[in-house]
């Protein structure tokens, strides 16, 4: 098939139709395998395509144009486009009826959908099957046609429709230049003469860096005057850093129980902090998914290695604590506190990194402009609720203790008092700021880092005390994101995480645990299970 799938798949098998949707299986090499049955209900059909992302619906809609466009011998280039999710591409108007004709023919053997565009129009195009009439009412004198063909994963749990897609702009003559019929991110109008450039996979998208495998995002034909680097644009590397821990692993539960340290709260301690519940393999997903733009994945761990993770593949590495605390003496730790104090001094880190705990999730495709400004000032994300007055007592909780040690350092060393915590969002950080601030008071974050369990003294380094830090030094400032934090030890937890599942309109989510009791967490497991693949279907490079 011309392009409609990236990914070659031998033997896609059909699947059964689901409520009024048409599933259609497509392969590259093979256009004559079977399909499914088709309703015949004019809303066009959606395509099976193993290892689903975002990008690859996106590449395989524009490769299916490329191909198309390029078989009628249509010539065409790259446009930096007002939207991340689709692209764009502009032909001549002279060529409008060769560009229609070879749609209405490739669509008539793969039907898709269409949407005519008007740059006046204050709502969005209606969006039809390519079956449907209505579809081409408009084709002929629109300035600008969206084409897309829905896909979706073998297990139909997500699709990718027409958000996308490829739009074919019609751009007119004008002298010796080529001028848009509306507005794109760099020009009005573009030389006429000479040809077409490569231009970097990141020019087009935010969703994608430098970083991103070529075989997911490749250079595109394009024009010169795209190629500049615009005040809007990041193009410094982000990396992502997970702390984690198996609490089953026999080793590491011995090593647990022959520590020393007095645990001051039973919340310290739970067992329910430790336990693996596979989380971080679907976390690892999320960035796959939603964040193709990050540079490097590090795992930060206590000598122990996912059961499924090939360390071999570029882009993850795990990295042990004996590589990153500087006073062995303080290991081991089972304190997270003490772990976070430390991160900053992985071998390699870009300055720009976010930090995941293994229970947080990307829900939906993000930009890296969502974590930090283009010219590298860290947002971070306060919570609604607000830290409890006066010193650390006794009564209070780990998070709480830490917010009150956070406040009166820093109101110590600025004059200024916080007085939020921060949401369970990543964190986005910078190195030089985690390493300036660890200088300016080195007592209390060795302390930090010296406490096996949580302690009254502790800081919370990554949270409110690190990102306070860095807005009082001017390296960070507040924003906001859609997110869900969602405590897993709640009655309703089946129809929370449905709710999750069905809406899909969050940027990040937690699903955090502190509470659960043993009797709880195999019925919570089977509920996270079938959450989780469906949530995230698609398998990340770096599985076995």
């Amino acid at each position: 098939m011309w392009g409609l799938t990236t990914i070659p798949s031998p033997a896609v098998r059909p699947v059964p139709v689901e409520t009024a949707q048409a599933v259609r299986a497509a392969v590259p090499e093979a256009p004559s395998a079977q399909h499914a049955h088709q309703t015949g209900n004019g809303q066009g059909d959606v395509y099976v395509e193993p290892r689903l992302t975002p990008l690859s619906a996106r590449e395989a809609n524009r490769s299916a144009i490329a191909d198309l466009l390029g078989s009628v011998g249509v010539s065409f280039f790259a446009v930096r486009g007002t939207s991340d999710h689709g692209t764009v591409v502009a032909v001549p108007e002279s060529d409008r009826d060769r560009v229609l004709g070879a749609l209405f023919r490739g669509m008539g053997q793969y039907p898709g959908h269409l949407s005519t565009i008007d740059p006046e129009s204050p709502g969005p195009a209606a969006t039809y099957s390519s079956r449907d009439p209505k579809a081409w009412r408009d084709v002929r004198t629109t300035t600008a046609i969206q084409v897309s063909w829905s896909r979706t994963d073998p297990g139909r749990h997500v699709t990718f429709g027409h958000e996308y897609g490829c739009t074919i702009e019609f751009w007119r003559w004008h002298g010796t230049h080529l001028v848009a019929p509306r507005a794109n991110r760099v020009t009005w109008a573009v030389s006429g003469e000479g040809g077409n450039v490569l231009g970097a996979p990141r020019l087009f998208s935010r969703f994608i860096s430098d970083h991103t495998p070529r075989a997911a995002a490749p250079a595109l034909a394009t024009r010169p005057e795209f190629l500049v680097s615009c005040v809007e644009d990041i193009a410094f590397p982000v990396d992502v850093v997970y702390t984690w821990v198996d609490g089953n692993a026999p080793a590491w539960q011995q090593r647990k129980a022959s520590a020393k340290g007095e645990v001051y709260h039973a919340e310290s301690a739970s067992d329910a902090r430790f336990i693996s519940r596979d989380e971080l393999r679907y976390s690892v997903r999320s960035l796959h998914m939603f964040a193709p733009w990050i540079a490097n994945i590090y795992i930060v761990t206590d000598d122990q290695v996912p059961v499924w993770l090939q360390e071999d593949i570029p882009g993850i590495r795990v990295v042990s604590h004996r590589e990153i605390f500087r006073d062995p003496a303080d290991l081991p730790t089972f304190n997270s506190h003490s772990i976070e104090s430390q991160l900053h001094h992985i071998d390699g880190l870009s300055e720009h990194f976010l930090y995941f705990n293994d229970d947080m999730f990307i829900g939906r495709p993000v930009t890296p402009h969502a974590f930090f400004t283009p010219n590298g000032t860290a947002r971070y994300f306060p919570s609604r609720n607000r830290i409890p007055q006066g010193p650390v007592a006794e009564t209070d909780t780990p998070v709480d203790a830490a917010c009150k040690n956070n406040r009166a350092l820093l109101l110590e060393r600025f004059g200024r008092v916080i007085t939020q915590p921060m949401e369970h969002i990543p964190y986005a950080l910078r190195r030089s700021a985690m390493d300036e601030a660890e200088r300016d008071f080195p007592e209390a974050w060795a302390r930090t880092a010296a406490s096996r369990f949580r302690a009254m003294t502790d800081l919370s380094t990554t949270s409110s005390f690190g990102l306070y830090y860095a807005a009082l030094t001017g390296r960070a400032q507040p924003g906001s994101m859609p997110f869900t934090y969602l405590q897993l030890a709640v009655p309703d937890l089946a129809d929370r995480l449905q709710r999750l599942l069905d809406g899909r309109n969050q940027d990040s989510f937690c699903l955090n645990d502190a509470f659960s009791t043993p009797e709880d967490i195999e019925a919570q497991q089977e509920l996270l299970d079938g959450f989780l693949n469906a949530y995230f279907p698609t398998p990340s490079p770096y599985e076995r």
